[in-house]
């Protein structure tokens, strides 16, 4: 019998005004609501500008434990809308450690569980590693009502294991919450050459998978307070793939933008019996996967 959900995904700006946002991400969780959506995934940190284009220790006070005031505000509109709702929350785990965490909440609005991104970048703009100490929950896929999600965050997506991983456990979707974008010194053939290799990359995960792909960028220009650099103009770009890594849905690289389209998750089954790449693969030669290079 044929299975399919609704996703909801909402590409959208942020700013330093943290009501704002909360405020029109309710407005845009009730609009895909409204349209059907089921499954709803927002972008990495969308609570709060991207506040890692600089190392600032008073930005450790944006961070809050889990449970707690956004978990709170984001059950509520899960229960609500009777949605599965994806989120990107700065985890204040205890005094002087923190987390980059994915929480997903079912549709009773309970926790259905949470992912801490595993892989963390230091790079330009991206001081990530100052802020966020690595994940220590494994590639787990997360139980919900509507199956099993492989949550993942931003950097993540760049590294096919955790993709494998969550799809050997069971993933019945990856899910991408992403913060990526461009700085204005590229140039536009860079520029071009960075978003398709950031597509390339997770549909390349659909289709050695034989899953679903959903991820979800931010938007807009948002300056560096330090003025070292333009700031980071995301991509947006935001996309849902199928188990070929068929686009399904795509957002634009300057809108803020709420799209819901029907996943056919019966669809996974057929291909994998077309492309059985988890029958072949040679488990029993790749004991050097665990080595960081091999000499």
């Amino acid at each position: 019998m044929k299975r399919t959900i609704k996703i909801g995904i909402i590409q959208q700006t942020c700013t330093n005004d943290i009501r704002h946002n909360l405020s029109k991400l309710h407005r845009n969780i009730e609009q895909v609501a409204a349209a059907g959506a089921q499954l709803v995934v927002l972008q990495e940190l969308h609570n709060t500008s991207y506040f890692c284009q600089t190392e600032d220790t008073d930005m450790f006070d944006l961070a809050e434990p889990v449970p707690g005031p956004s978990t709170g505000f984001y059950s509520e509109l899960a229960a609500g809308y009777g949605i599965v709702l994806v989120t990107s929350l700065f985890e204040k785990r205890a005094p002087g450690l923190y987390h980059n965490t994915a929480v997903v909440f079912d549709k009773d609005g309970s926790i259905a569980g949470k992912y801490r991104k595993m892989h963390i970048p230091d790079d330009p703009a991206y001081y990530e590693k100052f802020y966020f100490t690595p994940g220590d929950l494994g590639f787990e896929p997360i139980q919900t009502s509507l199956g099993k999600l492989g949550v993942q965050v931003c950097w993540d997506q760049w590294y096919p294991e955790g993709a494998r991983l969550m799809a050997l456990k069971g993933a019945e979707i990856l899910i991408y919450p992403t913060a990526i974008g461009w700085e204005s010194t590229d140039t536009q053939e860079e520029k071009i050459r960075q978003l398709d290799a950031w597509v390339t990359v997770q549909r390349g995960h659909a289709v050695a998978n034989g899953l679903p792909v959903i991820a979800v960028n931010r938007v807009g220009h948002e300056p560096d307070p330090s003025g070292q650099t333009n700031g980071i103009q995301f991509w947006g770009n935001s996309f849902v793939a199928g188990p070929q890594g068929e686009i399904l849905v795509q957002a634009s690289n300057m809108d803020e933008e709420n799209m819901v389209v029907e996943l056919d998750m019966t669809r996974s089954e057929n291909v994998r019996r077309w492309w059985p790449f988890l029958r072949d693969r040679r488990i029993d030669k790749f004991e050097n996967l665990t080595r960081r290079f091999i000499d």
